[in-house]
């Protein structure tokens, strides 16, 4: 029963993490199209109040509207919408489904002996300094690097080289001291505190100050607005890493490398591009260069992970189905320690030949298609053990 509830603890918070998640990503993407499809304005009227921005569009049968002041209207309305529930509460749904599933499993899901060998209340203490140094660094090297040659906020380049170094080393790090599912899924979780942290911790309080010296009357300190949207600009560009590391975190193939932290770096990087690719295209003739980058690294990625080639089996045997003790031996080997009569992972129990047989694809899914299973590869299957259980599924799954 205590499983059962989990599980449903788990789709509903996965599933309240996916919803909010689409709303924030959402909005985030169509600020950022928004603010690029700006043009100066050429009613004079929209010049005397300040726009130094306005854009057209049509949707949903109506026509919209859009206007941008350089700094700020001279006055606000009573009724003025704000952008921050949707990120507070991606993030606090997201953390929650990290408590739930790594946290409370921590022996499972974030301690691999073979990767680091310490204890499950150290690997969380870990992860959890993980996450709040990922802010920390990021936000100095904003705070640090992130003024042109005046003093103004800018030295994006500066900034952007300085993030993506940190990202690299982090990726690194997390390889190095979690199993491989979870480094990537804590590389991510890491970008997205970063990401709400920057609308908690920046862009919403310095939007809070412009507001209140507009309703006091006061004159605008235009740095709150150039800071507040270089931060929602670094948001944009973590959101498709974010984006690939929660899914690829879910590929055995992806994480249970020796060199996981290389893929992890590609991967990013090349959802980094992709992303740029659309922000440019918003405002500028498409850059087919970039994606093409992207598609590069992918391809890097496939060659560095392709799996070895199971040693190569006699026409006449491969030909025939493995016989049904030959799977039962690799799975009692390998699967039976979580999935059995005391210890059902998953309400799945492989203890005896009847449930084998009964669970075949899914012993077919996990082992050969997702190489999620064994989790870490615990039990250390080998290429040939995965080939006969593949030859024994393509063969019908036959019984004893």
């Amino acid at each position: 029963m205590d499983t059962y509830l989990l599980d449903w603890a788990n789709l509903l918070l996965r599933w309240l993490h996916v919803v909010t998640a689409i709303a924030w990503i959402g909005a985030s993407l169509h600020f950022v199209r928004l603010d690029n499809s700006l043009y100066k304005p050429t009613d004079p009227r929209l010049r005397e109040r300040g726009v130094d921005g306005e854009a057209w569009a049509v949707h949903g049968g109506g026509f919209y509207h859009s206007n941008k002041y350089l700094v700020a209207p001279p006055g606000l309305p009573e009724k003025l919408h704000w952008s921050y529930w949707e990120s507070y509460s991606t993030w606090l749904s997201g953390f929650a489904l990290l408590v739930l599933l790594y946290f409370f499993n921590a022996s499972s899901f974030l301690v691999d002996k073979t990767v680091f060998d310490w204890s499950p209340g150290a690997a969380v203490a870990g992860a959890l300094v993980y996450l709040a140094t990922g802010w920390i660094v990021y936000d100095a090297i904003c705070r640090l690097f992130g003024r042109d040659a005046h003093g103004a906020v800018g030295g994006d380049a500066k900034v952007g080289l300085g993030v993506l170094i940190y990202v690299g080393v982090a990726a690194w790090v997390a390889c190095q001291f979690f199993a491989g599912r979870a480094a990537f899924l804590l590389t991510g979780a890491m970008l997205a505190t970063v990401m709400s942290a920057n609308v908690a911790m920046v862009i919403i309080p310095g939007q809070r100050k412009v507001v209140a010296a507009l309703r006091a009357g006061l004159p605008v300190d235009p740095a709150l607005g150039a800071r507040g949207k270089q931060r929602s600009l670094h948001n944009t560009y973590f959101t498709m890493p974010v984006v690939v590391t929660m899914l690829s975190n879910h590929y055995g193939m992806l994480t249970s490398g020796r060199h996981n932290w290389i893929v992890l770096i590609l991967l990013m990087l090349a959802a980094a591009l992709i992303r740029l690719f659309f922000v440019l295209r918003h405002k500028a003739p498409a850059r087919w260069e970039i994606p093409a980058a992207a598609v590069a690294l992918l391809a890097v990625i496939g060659v560095l992970i392709a799996p070895e080639r199971a040693p190569a089996v006699p026409a006449a045997q491969a030909a025939a189905a493995p016989r049904f003790a030959e799977v039962q031996a690799v799975v009692e080997r390998h699967c039976v320690v979580c999935h059995n009569a005391q210890l059902a992972n998953k309400n799945v129990a492989l203890h005896t030949p009847a449930l084998i047989a009964g669970h075949g694809q899914t012993v077919y899914q996990q082992v050969v298609v997702t190489r999620q299973m064994p989790l870490n590869n615990a039990t250390r299957i080998s290429e040939a053990e995965r080939e006969l259980v593949k030859r024994w599924y393509e063969a019908g799954a036959p019984g004893p």
